[in-house]
């Protein structure tokens, strides 16, 4: 049987070591540990982080640990909140690479039955520029159609020019919302949102 050497599928509960072991490494990535407060955490979506290295102490006493996160991604992808909350996983050969995470829009302007939104998606640095970003992007935007949304949109952040530039050469382009959230160390981050249309 042949199979392929890179893929995108959804993501199972067996998928959380990976999952995690991803994120945290993008976390790293992301936060100079020695520079920037640590986001607050608030569940396994919507933050990008690191299992060893320079950052390991300050996670370890925020009381992030992979094992930890990866319990906590076991949950959710066992009982997520509603069908249309996905989880998608890239894979090369059989090692998580990436994820993302699709769900109905929630944002006041939005409308939930049309909307879908791509809440995150990371890629292994280590493994970044070899195409799973654009798999793991197609992916998200063919279950967002497939669960009925005819609009994708996504925050990101004003200074995160890699993923902006990435977005928009995929067809996404600015719809001018803005919004800014607050961190609990009180670090304010700026963000723009893009959109798609999916039909």
């Amino acid at each position: 049987m042949v199979t392929a050497d890179v893929s995108v599928r959804v993501g199972w509960p067996a998928d959380a070591p990976g999952i995690a072991a991803v994120q945290l490494r993008c976390w790293r990535r992301r936060y100079d540990a020695a520079a920037l407060p640590l986001p607050s955490e608030d569940g396994p979506t919507g933050t990008s982080a690191v299992e060893d290295g320079p950052g390991e102490g300050r996670l370890t006493v925020a009381g992030l640990s992979v094992t930890d996160l990866a319990e906590a991604w076991r949950a959710s992808l066992s009982r997520p909140p509603e069908a249309r909350h996905r989880a998608l996983v890239a894979l090369a050969h059989d090692t998580v690479v990436g994820f993302a995470l699709t769900v109905p829009a929630s944002d006041p302007d939005a409308d939930p039955a049309s909307d879908g939104e791509v809440v995150e998606l990371t890629v292994d640095p280590e493994r970044t520029r070899a195409g799973h970003g654009s798999r793991l992007l197609q992916a998200c935007a063919d279950t967002l159609e497939a669960d009925g949304f005819t609009r994708a949109v996504c925050w990101v952040g004003t200074t995160d020019d890699t993923l902006r530039a990435f977005l928009t050469s995929a067809g996404w382009a600015t719809d001018g919302a803005t919004r800014e959230l607050q961190e609990a160390a009180g670090t304010v981050v700026r963000q723009v949102r893009l959109h798609t249309a999916l039909r």
